[in-house]
């Protein structure tokens, strides 16, 4: 976090399944496997990863009532919808009679890639925009204090 007094390590906290993983992983241009593999090997100094030089930003679409109480079972509509550079990750979701509902407080990634920051916020924002379910919530700053510096 970016305080008066400088950035301060809240956590280190980097699952698969986190936004942070996520915008992380879009702009992974090595192979995962590779690297895991020379991980387990006890050689993953020999090996390079390769980043694409693109921006990423992920908008997390989540329950209304996150982080506390929510409901789940909403319908989810407009996954249909594609974008290039575009990716929806599903986090608290479920199939239930055949449609896609909400299954948790964080529901959808929406995560962009772009040449720049700006665009791969833009990009985010306007997949995330045509995603609705009841309730449906998200922070709208998302990669602001980015384009300001």
């Amino acid at each position: 976090m970016v305080t008066a007094d400088g950035p301060k390590v809240l956590e280190f906290n980097c699952r698969f399944g986190d936004p942070e993983t996520q915008v992380l992983l879009t702009r992974l241009e090595s192979d995962l496997v590779d690297l895991l593999e020379a991980t387990i090997d006890g050689q993953l100094a020999g090996v390079e990863a390769r980043w694409k030089t693109e921006s990423a930003v992920c908008v997390v679409l989540a329950s209304g009532g996150y982080p506390g109480s929510y409901a789940s079972g909403k319908p989810i509509t407009g996954l249909d919808q594609s974008a290039d550079g575009v990716t929806v990750f599903h986090a608290g979701t479920r199939e239930e009679n055949g449609r896609i509902v909400t299954a948790g407080g964080r529901v959808l990634g929406v995560t962009a890639l772009a040449g720049d920051l700006a665009a791969a916020r833009q990009r985010a924002y306007a997949v995330a925009a045509g995603i609705d379910f009841e309730g449906r919530q998200f922070r709208r700053d998302i990669a602001v204090k980015g384009l300001s510096t």
